[in-house]
Parts: C-alpha cells; structure tokens; sequence
C-alpha cells in the first residue's frame, strides 16, 4: 500500500481472500455510515470526530454481535471441563493400543461422550475464527477508503463512494493526525500520537493475556513446558502488535485499541463471573458466593450458613445419641443349595 498510484490489497492472493470477505466489508461500510449520519443529526460536524466515533461504534456493534458466541463458548469450556476425569478414562482405557479397530473405538466413545453431555470441543475457537475476518475485513475497508476518496479504486465500497470516501479522508483528529495516516506518513505530532495508541494497544493485550494467567489458570495445571508457553504468549503477541500497528492506518488503530478494551473489560467480567475451577479467581468466587449467601439469609431472617451446619452437626449427633453406639455385625449370605 506504499505506492499511492495502485492499492495492493486488490491483486494477489490478498485480492482473491478479500474479494471473499466482500458482504461482510459491505456490511461495515453501511454501518459506519448510519452511525455517522446518526451523530451528525445530532449536531456534529460531517467532518470529524463524528466518524472516528462511527469507528468505535462499529467495535461495539461487533462485541454486541459475538457475546453471545463468547457466553457458548465459555459454556462449552465448562462442560469440556467437566468431562476431562472421563476422557481422561477413554483415553487410559485405549492406552499403547495403536491398531486402527481401537483408535475407532476410542473415537466413538469419545464422541457419545460429548453427544450425551451436549459438549462440543470445538466450541470454545468459534468467536475467534467469527471475529478474525471481521478484523482483517475492517482493516481492508478502512485502508481502501483513502484509494476510493483519491479515484485508484475505482469502484464503490458499499456506502463508500468517492464523495463519501473524500468526507472521511478529510477527518482528523484534534487537528493532529489524520485518519488515513500510518506511522510513516504522519508528520512528528502524529508519529507521537499513533505511538501512543499503539503504545495502548500492546498494553492492553499483555495485561489481559497477564490477567488471565495470574487469576484464572488452575494451580494443579501448570507445569514448566505450560508456563513456558504461557510466558511466550505474553511477550510475542504484543512485540507483533509494534510491528504490524505502524503499518496501518489511524483508523484502523482506533478499532484495534477500541477492540482489545472490549477484550480486556470481557475477560474481567469472564474472570469474575466464570473462572476456572481451581484457579484463584474461583477460590475467590467461592469465598464471594459464600458471603453473598450470608447476607442474602440475614435479610431474609434465616440462619447463615455456618448455623445451617452447626444444626445439622447437632441433630446428626442428637441421632446418635438416641441410636446409641451399638455396632452391627454384618450378615454373610447364606450359599444357595
């Protein structure tokens, strides 16, 4: 995309894969332009903040859109969960067995195991592979408006014309850095301010990714080789991100640093209502559910929790007492004749 006189994106493989993605970059455009048309009723100007704030919207439009993915999948993590004592079983029970009668076997079985419990192990990858061409096709809408905006694309993009493609080209922000800059081509102030934002970008996926591992990874799963990858994981994404986020356009940045505090508030609110078992976070939940109940009981006028227990240790007792201590011996069958 260096080269003004030709957009890149079009030829090639990237052009094939694109052209693929083309309902769903149709679909972004319109988005960002009801959005904008929206705000400009409200007294905005059509060249502006109006439509960096359709950008942001549209993130939030995409985050409202796979939640519900991302509920099914932690839904779906639960129950593999659960299940892993029983795999574990098939899997033992199948062990050294190499021969291809077993290795069908093991399969089938494994298979009814998720049929019965209604698990999908691939469950848990579906937001993942739903919001990677939504990203890949933002970023191909928002870098091919400038080409549209100049008359090198000659063809419209969904609402984007060229009059619509000049309007946001023309759009910066606080006069500082336009939305079609990269970090190439932006003057000193907006080299500053497209560091800063990747700066964020790459803060905000460590500190999830940190996040996650420090609060809701199980104690009892982790081994050198895990935390070795996990340690990879936490450092190489975000070095990626200085790479790849100085290439692109302004625009594209400011979905990129929307989406990952979307990320970063959605893994929060995954920490805190649906950890892991066995990880801190779920001790935490636990000692939280347990106090919630405490004071849910005290305002109803019931017994708290540790009354409930202390009752029950009492009539348990008050039973034995009344039993007595007496023990009986148990009966051998009598062998049939």
């Amino acid at each position: 995309m260096i080269n003004q006189n030709q957009f890149f994106l079009d030829s090639g493989f990237w052009g094939f894969f694109y052209k693929i993605l083309t309902p769903v970059e149709w679909l972004q455009t319109w988005i960002l332009k009801i959005v904008h048309d929206f705000f400009v009723l409200l007294g905005m100007n059509e060249v502006g903040v109006s439509w960096v704030l359709a950008v942001i919207a549209l993130v939030l439009v995409v985050q409202a859109c796979i939640f519900p993915l991302f509920y099914k999948q932690i839904k779906s993590m639960r129950k593999m969960q659960a299940l892993a004592p029983k795999m574990q079983r098939i899997q033992n029970k199948y062990k050294g067995k190499t021969d291809q009668a077993s290795k069908e076997a093991m399969s089938r079985e494994m298979m009814k195991l998720y049929q019965d419990n209604d698990a999908n192990p691939a469950g848990s990858c579906l937001p993942l592979l739903i919001q990677s061409p939504v990203f890949m096709s933002m970023f191909y809408t928002l870098s091919a408006i400038p080409y549209i905006a100049s008359g090198v694309k000659k063809e419209s993009l969904g609402a984007f014309d060229q009059a619509t493609a000049q309007q946001f080209t023309q759009t910066d922000v606080f006069g500082i850095v336009s939305v079609t800059d990269n970090f190439n081509s932006a003057d000193i102030a907006g080299k500053v301010v497209i560091g800063v934002f990747v700066a964020l970008m790459c803060f905000c996926l460590w500190f999830t990714t940190y996040f996650s591992m420090k609060r809701n990874t199980p104690t009892a799963s982790m081994n050198k080789q895990a935390e070795s990858m996990q340690k990879m994981m936490l450092w190489l994404f975000p070095v990626m991100y200085i790479f790849s986020g100085v290439t692109m356009p302004f625009a594209v940045l400011v979905y990129w640093l929307t989406n990952n505090v979307c990320n970063l508030v959605r893994t929060f609110w995954q920490v805190m209502y649906f950890p892991t078992p066995g990880s801190p976070a779920a001790e935490d939940k636990e000692k939280r559910d347990y106090r919630h109940e405490n004071e849910r009981r005290a305002k109803a006028g019931l017994p708290s929790l540790e009354e409930e227990e202390l009752q029950k240790a009492k009539e348990a007792a008050e039973r034995r007492d009344a039993k007595g201590y007496q023990r009986f011996q148990p009966q051998r069958k009598r062998k049939r004749k």
